[in-house]
């Protein structure tokens, strides 16, 4: 079976066969704790003195949008070069444009020289790097640390021929080389890397032509211990894939990280994902956001020849570039992580702190720190700017904001003398439940907050939502003057028409007010109504029920078979210790199951284990969640364990959450199963 961290066709540093295998360190589970820094480490060597990569490296790299298609050629490259210049992105500080797997011939020639593909690359690769070099940029190249690269084709690798290579990338022109660790016949991974930086320094001294070097073994000898002065940056996990959990997961791995980072020597999380199409906008704001708050490098991976203007604005955000690029070059670090609202922040060298309210869940939260538990000194009031809203408030000391699923809020805060010249920030929130029944009046309490030092005067709210639904206000929707800390609530509501089908719609929340100095400010927030259906009475098997919402780490998840493979409909029965069950839920880890309860149910039976079809790979946890505490755990499960009986109580809950985490060896051939799975009510 082939999935994300298995498969033999390359994904950029996968394993491979032939490659030394890997195991992820991924971390999980929405009520994780607070992701904790390394212990105090000895200091890492001394980065390279050479200047090169001061603050992380910005540019492409084709491999996430083209594997080793045809489509990867010459007119690619040169193509990306010039969307760098026309749409601004050189301007925002994307410089490098680099070349992945496949650009070569699957042979050396007769003097041992790696020959590019003429059918890719018919001008050779000198003329490329003359091109991307003739619009102000540069060009970066890829080969492995092996006896061959890591794509199933079989491309030179470098191991053996680090001299004679990095010479010839020297010569062509190149200025970034990403060394990869597949096919490396166990040779030790330090003597490895660092041949190939002896080699690339020899190159340099020749043609006076530096490069930045890329370390891409996966994280797997802790390359972060002891690279600082073999590279410029090196990978910290296996490959990300497009799609949530995967982003989700590297980011867990890398935040321990921050420690190890600084100019000239970063983590790498890997390339980014924005445009490919398996996540949403708003959780693409979110890779770029907490990429750039952990001084990662940016490394487009969407053919942005075919990019939309959203992924063009999100990429081209020059005060979220900013936070990434600033020379102090710390990585961000986690303040608080609880129930997975996450408060991420970063130091930056004018003093101030980019502030990242991250919301890991299926359903938006209120996110709440203070100026003081991320850094900033005391002072009578801060400055804040909202990086995505490109808008400025004063704050009196609170940061807080609802933040929708998988959302990133992303701040910049200071402790700005002049902080009275800014209209106080406003937090809009939604008190009470979203979801509304379809012909039935529903309650919700609204709140417009005055978190700034100075008043908010003449406020007024409104609250809307889709074409034929009622909204009525119970209580005032103004108030005269709101100080720091006072808030306007205003209760509603709201009904869907009658026939409605169940899912999710919007609402638009809106505020506006006026500074002491006259200001007038509007602010709004998407909410989201979800109509639903009561639970039936009796007890009914869970994959016989809507869901509010599902989500799984490789494919969807499956009603009455297990995972199968990334394609809707491919599992097979569900099969626990060569027990076979008729009905279950069949998922892959990362994963999240909602359901709607209503408070109208009791208890969640399952038989719950690894499934078989992985024979004796995955290890996993299971956890019941009855609204937002743990109602039931199993611990970390192996495919060599039974079926674990799992059972919870979830009497009062409004809403269920059946959560599968990795087991914290990372999400390989996780492939977990609710057997049985069954709800009373």
């Amino acid at each position: 079976m082939r999935h994300p961290h298995t498969r033999t066709t390359r994904t950029t540093c996968r394993r491979v066969a032939g490659a030394l295998t890997a195991g992820l360190l991924c971390t999980a589970g929405l009520a994780a704790p607070a992701v904790a820094a390394p212990a105090p480490h000895p200091l890492a060597a001394p980065s390279l003195a050479d200047g090169l990569a001061l603050t992380p490296p910005m540019g492409f790299n084709n491999w996430n949008s083209t594997h080793c298609r045809a489509d990867f050629n010459e007119a690619m490259v040169e193509g990306i070069a010039d969307l760098f210049v026309d749409k601004g992105l050189k301007d925002a500080g994307y410089q490098y444009v680099n070349l992945d797997d496949c650009w070569a011939l699957p042979s050396r020639d007769a003097n041992g020289k790696l020959v590019p593909d003429p059918a890719r690359f018919p001008n050779g690769i000198k003329a490329v790097a003359d091109y991307v070099h003739s619009k102000g940029l540069k060009l970066g190249i890829y080969t492995s640390a092996g006896t061959k690269t890591c794509n199933s084709a079989g491309f030179p690798g470098a191991l053996g021929h680090e001299y004679s290579d990095a010479q010839q990338f020297a010569d062509w022109g190149v200025d970034y080389l990403k060394y990869d660790n597949c096919n490396n016949l166990g040779v030790d991974a330090k003597t490895r890397y660092r041949t190939m930086r002896d080699a690339l320094q020899a190159a340099s001294e020749k043609t006076g032509r530096p490069l930045v070097y890329s370390i891409c073994e996966w994280g797997e000898n802790r390359p972060w211990e002891w690279a600082a002065d073999v590279g410029h940056l090196w990978r910290t996990t296996g490959d990300i894939s497009d799609s949530w959990s995967s982003m989700l997961s590297i980011l867990k791995q890398n935040l321990p990280l921050a420690p190890y980072a600084g100019p000239g020597h970063w983590n790498d999380p890997d390339m980014l994902e924005v445009g490919n199409g398996g996540m949403t906008d708003t959780e693409y704001r979110s890779h770029f956001s907490l990429w750039s708050v952990m001084a990662a490098p940016l490394l487009i991976g969407t053919d942005l020849r075919k990019a939309s203007r959203a992924t063009f604005d999100i990429l081209d955000n020059k005060e979220v570039v900013a936070v990434d690029q600033d020379p102090l070059g710390k990585q961000g670090t986690v303040v608080s992580s609880a129930g997975g609202r996450w408060v991420i922040a970063k130091e930056m060298k004018d003093g101030s702190r980019a502030v990242a309210l991250f919301n890991e869940s299926g359903t938006a939260q209120r996110i709440a720190t203070t100026a003081g538990a991320v850094g900033l000194p005391d002072a009578p009031a801060y400055t804040l700017r909202d990086l995505w809203q490109h808008r400025v408030y004063n704050t009196a000391g609170t940061l807080a904001a609802t933040v929708p699923a998988h959302g990133t809020v992303l701040l910049r805060v200071s402790a700005d003398p002049d902080w009275a010249a800014n209209p106080p920030a406003a937090e809009l929130g939604l008190e009470g439940s979203p979801f509304v029944q379809a012909g039935v009046p529903a309650t919700l309490t609204t709140a417009v907050t005055d978190l700034g030092r100075t008043a908010a005067r003449r406020v007024s709210v409104s609250l809307t939502g889709p074409d034929g639904w009622t909204v009525r206000a119970t209580s005032a929707t103004t108030a005269a003057t709101l100080s720091t800390g006072r808030s306007l609530r205003t209760g509603w509501t709201v009904t869907a028409p009658a026939g409605t089908p169940t899912g999710s719609y919007g609402l638009s929340l809106q505020a506006s007010y006026r500074s002491p100095t006259g200001e007038s400010v509007t602010s709004s927030l998407p909410l989201t109504a979800t109509v639903v259906v009561p639970p039936p009475t009796g007890t009914s098997y869970l994959g016989d029920l809507p869901w509010l919402s599902a989500t799984s780490g490789w494919g969807p998840v499956e009603r009455d078979t297990s995972n199968g493979e990334s394609a809707a409909g491919d599992g097979r029965p569900i099969t626990l210790g060569g027990v076979v069950y008729a009905k279950g839920l069949g998922v892959h880890a990362e994963s999240e199951v909602s359901l709607y309860t209503g408070r109208a149910c009791e208890k969640v039976t399952a038989e719950v284990g690894v499934d078989d079809e992985k024979g004796t790979k995955g290890t996993v946890a299971f956890e019941i969640w009855a609204d937002g505490a743990k109602a039931a755990s199993t611990g970390v499960l192996t495919n060599a364990e039974p079926a674990r009986p799992l059972t919870a109580d979830i009497t009062g809950a409004q809403v269920v959450r059946l959560v599968v985490t990795d087991g914290g060896d990372g999400i390989d051939s996780d492939h977990a199963d609710w057997a049985d799975a069954r709800i009373s009510c």
